[in-house]
């Protein structure tokens, strides 16, 4: 089975995504250093951070050039597997 069998995506692509975590934590440098191990062209302008209004949590959205499914799930589960990572979308 190939990638586009298991999903509708059509790829390359343009892709975010978005991690969460606690705002006190080096949850930017870590969501970066994740990414860029799967989609080593990753630009430092394609990172967008937001607090939450409360200021607790920390929402760092990535967009990357999405090669393939078995890319983008690699990406899913060592940001989901990290302490920072509370959610990953």
């Amino acid at each position: 089975m190939t990638d586009t069998d298991e999903t509708l995506l059509e790829f390359p692509c343009r892709f975010p995504i978005k991690a969460m975590g606690p705002a006190d934590s080096d949850l930017e440098a870590v969501v970066v250093e994740i990414v860029r191990r799967h989609a080593p062209g990753l630009v430092e302008d394609a990172v967008k951070v937001r607090a939450s209004s409360g200021g607790k949590w920390l929402a760092v959205t990535v967009h990357i050039e999405a090669t393939s499914k078995t890319q983008l799930d690699a990406i899913y589960r060592e940001l989901s597997a990290h302490e920072l990572v509370a959610y990953a979308l």
